[in-house]
């Protein structure tokens, strides 16, 4: 099995906060609009179609990716000896940085690069607000 060169943890920050040996953190919270507002998407999570076509439909997402595919190849031309370890976060965990992760992921992977993706707080309930 090939080594992880890149580890990318989606979570919610009102679950707990970000994880603390992240290079990268990004925030979803306050720039991109949150499915978690619409109350047929409130219960579903980033496993959802619906989730995914509405978070990549959100302006800015698309090059918000964009960006961090490109911050992870800037970290991986560096003298890497461990992981590159990218934490994306929104409020809940379930939707915004779900998505975010998983896009990266299928993007970084098919460069042929090793990733491994942890949800955090995907399965965690629903935060009520």
């Amino acid at each position: 099995m090939a080594q992880v060169q890149v580890e990318i943890t989606t979570f919610g920050y009102l679950h707990d906060t970000p994880p603390a040996d992240a290079h990268l953190v990004a925030d979803l919270r306050r720039h991109f609009r949150d499915p978690h507002r619409d109350p047929r998407m409130r219960y579903l999570t980033a496993h959802d179609v619906e989730v995914r076509e509405r978070v990549m439909a959100t302006p800015g997402i698309a090059a918000l990716v964009d960006a961090l595919e490109a911050a992870t190849a800037a970290y991986l031309a560096g003298p890497v000896t461990a992981p590159v370890r990218l934490a994306v976060g929104c409020a809940g965990g379930r939707h915004r940085a779900a998505v975010v992760g998983a896009e990266l992921q299928q993007r970084v992977r098919a460069r042929g690069i090793e990733v491994e993706l942890v949800h955090r707080d995907l399965g965690k309930d629903v935060v009520h607000r």
